[in-house]
């Protein structure tokens, strides 16, 4: 008999194929969660996948007439799930000696292979919760850090800034070695 991780995996991937969808990742839960970044990852308890989130606060318009991240094709790349043509893409930007995971959730769109809005989803059924545990962040106010924590996060930013760099190096070769994948929004 499989095991609940199994079963749920199946579902997971079943609803997927079943959408169309070539990239997704599970719905936060918004009571269980302690920490959501982006609107879009909310679980909708009411639909099995959602492609797009609606907002017209000041700071972010989203709408049916919304093409792109962050109102839709978009996922958080803390937990994605690619079909084998996405990941074909998507393996390029994913390398295990850069630590921060830099633009990789904007990128994932384009590899979607089609339209991101259509191709790119969240799926509400099978959710997860995020707990929201810190890692490089740390306290906003510095007067409150000794000395050797400021230059510890110095050293982070440093280092995140340097294989930012990297990645959109590793970023353009993958577009240039991958003869089939064409940028569906380059105007």
């Amino acid at each position: 008999m499989p095991s609940h991780f199994s079963c749920c995996l199946f579902r997971y991937i079943d609803i997927m194929v079943s959408e169309g969808l070539e990239i997704t990742q599970p719905a936060l839960d918004p009571d269980l969660s302690t920490d959501i970044h982006h609107r879009i990852t909310i679980r909708n308890k009411m639909t099995k996948v959602h492609r797009r989130v609606y907002d017209n606060r000041s700071s972010m318009n989203c709408s049916d007439d919304s093409k792109g991240p962050p109102c839709t094709g978009w996922v958080e790349g803390m937990a994605p799930v690619f079909s084998r043509a996405a990941w074909k893409c998507v393996w390029h930007l994913i390398q295990n000696d850069l630590i921060h995971g830099w633009g990789l959730d904007m990128k994932l769109g384009y590899c979607a292979q089609g339209d991101r809005a259509e191709k790119v989803g969240v799926i509400d059924s099978e959710y997860v919760v995020h707990q929201g545990i810190p890692s490089l962040g740390g306290p906003s106010d510095t007067s409150k850090l000794p000395r050797r924590s400021l230059d510890l996060r110095t050293h982070i930013r440093r280092q995140s800034s340097a294989e930012l760099e990297k990645f959109k190096e590793r970023w353009e070769k993958a577009v240039r070695e991958d003869d089939e994948w064409m940028d569906p929004f380059d105007a």
